[in-house]
């Protein structure tokens, strides 16, 4: 039982401690960090954080074939789209006559593949050196309104709340440039660099309550970041092909 319990867990370990990192990988990322918008986007948000997950796969000349998923959070809102409901003292009033606490937030995500490589700068470790990535995807945004808790606001309720948060989608563009590294038997796997995208979006609501028109312009959503991330690498292959 012991003999055939080592022949299941020897390319398992193979694939975690080999002192070699070259050869097919795949590589799990989570990372994060701050974004700045640029351009029509500044009109609408302030600055927000970004948290990605992302997977690529690459190749033993490190070229890299990837998806990845951002969830975009800030907390500054300048476009106030419930100033029609506010009184001259700027309180929303709640169902039962007193003012309601509703925040405005921004919330958005982006998905999209990519593809890049890694160029090898050290000696000692051809996986560290500058990662470079081009992709495509959907880049969305929109202003949540955080309810009051205790109170509640008629026409924020249900799909009235629609009428508001500036649901806005389109195909973006995404550059990456930075600095990577995956490191051999157990090491550092980092990568932190510059992330840039170009969203060329569109309102998708019908009509805006408080405008009391339809939106129908064509936008271009700039972001600039600074992600930082680390990696779970899966190496690929038999025993043979991996060092120990």
């Amino acid at each position: 039982m012991s003999a055939m319990m080592m022949l299941l867990l020897q390319p398992l370990s193979a694939q975690f401690l080999g002192s070699g990192n070259s050869g097919k990988v795949i590589l799990l990322n989570f990372g994060y960090g701050p974004q700045i918008p640029i351009g029509e986007l500044t009109d609408r948000f302030g600055n927000n954080f970004a948290a990605e997950v992302s997977a690529d796969f690459m190749t033993p000349s490190n070229w890299t074939f990837g998806v990845q998923g951002q969830f975009l959070f800030g907390s500054e809102v300048k476009e106030d789209v419930l100033a029609g409901l506010r009184t001259e003292t700027g309180d929303i009033i709640g169902n039962d006559r007193e003012p309601a606490d509703i925040q405005l937030r921004q919330r958005g995500s982006y998905y999209g593949v990519r593809a890049g490589r890694l160029i090898g700068l050290s000696q000692n470790n051809d996986r560290t050196g500058i990662r470079i990535n081009l992709g495509a995807g959907l880049l969305q945004h929109r202003i949540r309104i955080q309810d009051d808790p205790f109170r509640t606001v008629p026409q924020l309720t249900g799909e009235y709340e629609k009428g508001y948060d500036r649901l806005t989608n389109g195909l973006a563009l995404h550059q990456f440039v930075g600095y990577q590294t995956i490191g051999k038997t157990n090491g550092v796997n980092l990568t932190i660099g510059f992330e840039f995208f170009q969203g060329f979006t569109q309102n998708r609501r019908s009509f805006n309550f408080d405008t009391r028109v339809a939106d129908t312009e064509q936008r271009l959503d700039l972001l600039a970041g600074l992600r930082f991330s680390f990696s779970l690498p899966f190496y690929q292959g038999n025993s043979e092909e991996i060092f120990y």
